[in-house]
């Protein structure tokens, strides 16, 4: 038995149009962890191997802006998901993840989602649908983040 529960978590936009037998099955998939605040989950420009889904907890997303200053970028909670590119590519992480509020994470390692892929298809197309809308959300917000920094930027020239 799986210590895995997505029961609170069948909103989270990873499980958009599964079934209640096709999100049971992922949750024997996933793997539970506990971290405590303070704790780095990863690394920018490590290897990516897993993606994350938060249960419980919050995640601090940021980038580093030069060798010494690092920017948060976005806090994430819970049915957040973070890591997601992943399980697609095997790409170094463009960002860093911490705990800044203890957590529970379901983690899916790159090499299960391949094997879903392969054993239950049709699941596996719907669960790679919807990371790539999960990560086309995060470039819209970006764009749009940008766009305000941007006319910020421009109006404190003039």
């Amino acid at each position: 038995m799986s210590d895995v529960d997505f029961s609170e978590l069948v909103d989270s936009p990873l499980f958009i149009e599964l079934s209640k037998q096709e999100i049971e099955y992922l949750s024997s998939i996933f793997t539970r962890t506990q971290v405590f605040e303070g704790k780095t989950v990863f690394i920018e420009n490590m290897p990516g191997e897993s993606l994350y889904l938060i249960q419980e907890g919050t995640v601090q997303i940021s980038q580093m802006l030069s060798e010494l200053d690092e920017q948060a970028l976005v806090s994430l909670e819970k049915g957040d998901v973070f890591g997601e590119m992943a399980v697609i590519d095997q790409e170094n992480r463009m960002a860093t993840a911490r705990i800044i509020k203890d957590a529970t994470l379901y983690s899916l390692k790159r090499e299960a989602f391949a094997a879903l892929i392969k054993a239950k298809p049709r699941l596996g197309l719907q669960l790679t649908l919807n990371i790539v809308r999960i990560f086309g959300r995060k470039i819209r917000n970006a764009k749009k983040d940008y766009r305000v920094m941007l006319v910020n930027s421009l109006s404190q020239k003039d």
